[in-house]
């Protein structure tokens, strides 16, 4: 059995049952799988890394390969209850735009990535003055793929500027969960459940 991250556990928690699912980056499947198993759900994914494509082939999961900035035009309107997005939006050329597409195919999404205000980051760039190497960036800075550096708060106001609803959110620090309060400084990640007003 395999046990998920805790960013994917806890959006899994909150994925109704028996829902239509698209897990974009979907990586080698895991939460797919856990979510057709435990939650009886269809879950579909879209993954860029062809070696990540075959391990979801391989596990008998349905998932096609294809690129978050311009393959999900392909998706029809509305066509799943959840459109999930786990550590990938600042992998993107257009988040903005991936947001957009995200909430046009999906009732509701999921957004997850790493807060670059933690104050850990904050303090190696004060104190080294140096693109920081954490535990959840973990590569240096011409190695990442991570080419859009955003905060909670950076993303709060993207939401805010396309009228999205943030009907939930959820922060960790250490792979807990901890209070909203200064989550920008003391979130190393954060979660978002996400939709159109009305929805």
């Amino acid at each position: 059995m395999t046990i998920l991250r805790t960013d994917l556990a806890m959006i899994a928690a909150h994925v109704a049952r028996g829902s239509r699912v698209l897990d974009v980056g979907c990586g080698d499947g895991t939460l797919m799988a856990a979510l057709q198993q435990k939650q009886d759900c269809d879950a579909r994914g879209m993954e860029l890394d062809p070696g990540n494509v075959a391990a979801c082939v391989g596990r008998g999961l349905s998932v096609i390969q294809g690129d978050a900035d311009t393959d999900l035009a392909f998706y029809p309107d509305a066509s799943f209850d959840y459109a999930i997005l786990s550590e990938t939006l600042q992998t993107t050329k257009r988040p903005d735009l991936v947001l957009e597409s995200l909430l046009r195919i999906g009732r509701r999404a999921f957004v997850s990535f790493p807060n670059f205000a933690h104050w850990r980051v904050r303090l190696a760039l004060l104190l080294g003055g140096r693109m920081p190497v954490t535990r959840l960036l973990p590569v240096s800075w011409y190695e990442t793929p991570n080419i859009h550096h955003l905060t909670i708060a950076d993303f709060r106001d993207l939401a805010a500027s396309r009228g999205v609803v943030v009907e939930g959110a959820w922060f960790l620090s250490r792979e807990r969960e901890i209070s909203a309060g200064m989550a920008n400084l003391r979130a190393e990640h954060a979660v978002f459940l996400l939709s159109r007003p009305g929805a």
